[in-house]
């Protein structure tokens, strides 16, 4: 499934929302993005819905899609085989392939933009940086990564692991390219707000905790994918200009992201980090 909405080009951002068997708490999170936009025409709103959930991607053509529609957004709605939470990082990737936005914008199901002109705050960052809402009471990483378009460009994905906002805020901070911003968004899940507890909340696995398994985060396997992506990126970076001491610095064991990433964990969210 593949609906096109208008044809407008030269879009500020692209919204990546993977769904699942959730109808009224999609229609809220996209209403939110809508209600608290300067400019939805300048968006793009890109859907994945796995192929045997044809309930809540009809649902969502029948109600979510309309609202899309007359705010003069733009939007596709695709589907794939199911790949599972634990492949959550190829729902992404598969979304960005589609997205036509200066800026890609990670969003959830259960997440509620809570800043007006948020989209216009993001689009007037006119720098390559990872933007991180404000959310998840100040959580050091960037919990829906905010990207620039070239990262998916010369990666050729966003992320290479299921833990996206991890990986990601990792070489963020490794190459000194994370930016924090003053946009509000609620986190509307079960274990920080008490909503949501459904299936999808109560199943998901965690790939994060035992570095010994092989799909683990912090298995050596991802950290090298992390420093290989950095490594391209910087790259790519310095090719148009941009001053890459920071990363150099970390690559040479010269300098301590990490120490810089807890030193900004103002609530103590990453202590089983120390």
């Amino acid at each position: 499934m593949d609906l096109k909405g208008n044809n407008k080009l030269d879009l500020k951002i692209s919204v990546l929302l993977p769904t699942r068997a959730r109808t009224y708490a999609l229609f809220k999170s996209v209403s939110t993005l809508l209600d608290q936009a300067d400019d939805p025409a300048s968006i793009q709103f890109l859907f994945a819905f796995d192929d045997d959930d044809e309930v809540s991607s009809q649902w969502c053509v029948e109600n979510v899609i309309p609202r899309i529609r007359a705010a003069g957004s733009k939007y596709k709605v695709l589907s794939w085989p199911r790949m599972g939470y634990e492949k959550l990082n190829q729902y992404v990737n598969g979304l960005a392939a589609h997205a036509e936005g200066k800026w890609l914008v990670f969003w959830n199901d259960d997440a509620i933009m809570d800043h007006q002109g948020w989209d216009r705050d993001i689009a007037a960052v006119d720098e390559f940086c990872i933007q991180a809402f404000d959310t998840h009471n100040k959580h050091p990483y960037s919990i829906f990564p905010i990207v620039p378009r070239e990262w998916y460009e010369w990666l050729g994905h966003l992320s290479q692991h299921q833990l996206s906002d991890a990986y990601i805020s990792q070489i963020a901070w490794m190459m000194g390219i994370m930016k924090r911003t003053d946009i509000k968004v609620t986190h509307d899940r079960f274990d920080l707000t008490g909503n949501n507890n459904d299936d999808i909340y109560q199943n998901r696995p965690m790939l994060e905790g035992n570095p010994n398994n092989p799909v683990d985060f912090n298995h050596p396997t991802f950290r090298i994918k992390r420093i290989e992506d950095a490594n391209i990126l910087s790259d790519r970076l310095e090719e148009i200009g941009y001053d890459m001491t920071h990363w150099k610095e970390v690559h040479a064991g010269k300098r301590d992201p990490w120490k810089e990433m807890l030193e900004s964990d103002v609530n103590n969210h990453m202590q089983r980090l120390n």
